[in-house]
C-alpha cells in the first residue's frame, strides 16, 4: 500500500499548481488586492516554502518506497503538459498570441496570471535589461566571422560576473534560500538575453547598426523591434515563437545540460551558457540553420520543380555521406 500512497502524493504535488489557477472549463482569474499580487517574487515567497515543506514530507514518509521499474520508453522527452493552460494566458489583443511573460509566470507559479500581473512583469523585465559595457566589449573582441552562438555564449559568460547566486554562496546562504539569488539571476538573464541576442544579430548581419530598445513594448515585441522588425504581424509572431519554444521540458540536450550543470550549484549564467553550447550542435538547435542550408542545397541540385523521386534520392545521398537530414527530429 505504501507505493500507492507515494504515487498519490506525487501525483497530487504534480497537479497542484495547475489546480491552483484553472479548471478545464473556466479560468479563475486572480483578484488583485495589493501591489504584492503584481510582483512575481512575492508570489514565489508564498509558494516555495510550502512546496519545500511538501517535498520534505514526501521524502521523509515515502523516500524509501520503490515506485516501479524503469523502461527505455520513459527516457524519451514527451514535452511539458501546459499547452491547454497556455491558451488561457493574456494577450495584447483579444484572441491574439499569448504574452511570453504570462507563460513565465505560469511556469513559475502554476497560476494563470491576470493582464495586470503580466504587464507588471513586463515592466520589471524591462527594468532589469541594462547591459554592462564590458559585455559588448567581450563580444566585439570576437571576429565578425565568429558564429552567432559563439558570440552569444561569450556575452552570457561576460554577464556572469554580476551573478547574485555566486555572491550569496560565497557569503554563506542556507540551502532553503538558494532560490532567492537564483531567482534574481534568472530574471536578470531572461531580461538581458534579448538585448544581447539582438546586438549580435545586428552586429553580424546589419553592419553593427544597433536598434535601441523600446521599453513601452512587451518582451516579445521589444525583441522583434531590436532585431529590426516592427510589423505588427512580426510582433505577434515573436510572441508566439517565444511561447512555443518554452515547451522543452528536460529531455533534450540543452535543457538536460542546464539541469546537469546547475546540479553542481553553478549559477544560472554558467548553466545557461552550458546549455547554449549544447544547443549550438547540429543535432540540436543548429538544426534550425542546417535545415535551411540543406533545403537550399536540394534546390540547387534538383531545381525548383522537385519530384518525390528527386527528394528520395537526395535524402539517401545525404545519409550515405554520413550526414543527417536536419530538422526532422534533428537526428534522423
Amino acid at each position: 500500500m505504501g507505493i500507492f500512497r507515494a504515487v498519490a502524493a506525487l501525483s497530487k504535488l504534480r497537479s497542484r499548481l495547475a489546480q491552483q489557477s484553472t479548471s478545464l472549463g473556466s479560468v479563475r482569474w486572480l483578484q488583485i488586492q495589493s501591489a504584492s499580487d503584481l510582483d512575481l517574487r512575492s508570489q514565489l515567497e508564498e509558494l516555495i516554502p510550502e512546496q519545500q515543506e511538501c517535498l520534505k514530507k514526501l521524502k521523509t514518509d515515502y523516500g524509501k518506497v520503490q515506485l516501479g521499474n524503469i523502461t527505455a520508453d520513459m527516457g524519451f522527452d514527451l514535452g511539458v503538459i501546459y499547452s491547454r493552460m497556455s491558451k488561457l494566458l493574456p494577450a495584447v489583443n483579444p484572441g491574439g498570441q499569448p504574452l511570453p511573460e504570462g507563460l513565465l509566470w505560469l511556469l513559475l507559479t502554476g497560476k494563470v496570471p491576470s493582464k495586470e500581473q503580466v504587464d507588471a512583469l513586463s515592466k520589471e523585465l524591462s527594468s532589469r535589461s541594462s547591459i554592462p559595457d564590458h559585455v559588448y566589449k567581450a563580444i566585439d573582441a570576437l571576429p565578425l566571422s565568429a558564429h552567432p552562438m559563439t558570440q552569444f555564449t561569450t556575452g552570457v559568460m561576460a554577464l556572469q560576473v554580476q551573478s547574485e547566486f555566486q555572491k550569496a554562496y560565497e557569503n554563506g546562504i542556507s540551502k532553503a534560500k538558494f532560490w532567492e539569488p537564483t531567482y534574481e539571476d534568472s530574471l536578470n538573464l531572461i531580461a538581458q538575453v534579448p538585448v544581447v541576442a539582438s546586438y549580435i544579430y545586428r552586429r553580424t548581419y546589419k553592419n553593427g547598426q544597433v536598434v535601441a530598445a523600446n521599453k513601452s513594448l512587451d518582451y516579445g515585441a521589444n525583441f522583434s523591434h531590436m532585431l529590426g522588425f516592427d510589423d505588427p504581424q512580426m510582433l505577434e509572431l515573436m510572441r508566439l515563437y517565444l511561447t512555443i519554444h518554452s515547451d522543452h521540458e528536460g529531455g533534450n540536450v540543452s535543457a538536460h545540460t542546464a539541469h546537469l550543470v546547475a546540479s553542481a550549484l553553478s549559477d544560472p549564467y554558467l548553466s545557461f551558457g552550458a546549455a547554449l553550447n549544447g544547443l549550438a550542435g547540429p543535432l540540436h538547435g543548429l538544426a534550425n540553420q542546417e535545415v535551411l542550408l540543406w533545403i537550399k542545397s536540394v534546390v540547387e541540385e534538383c531545381g525548383e520543380n522537385i519530384t518525390t523521386e528527386h527528394l528520395k534520392d537526395y535524402v539517401w545521398k545525404t545519409l550515405k555521406s554520413g550526414k543527417v537530414v536536419p530538422g526532422f527530429g534533428h537526428e534522423y
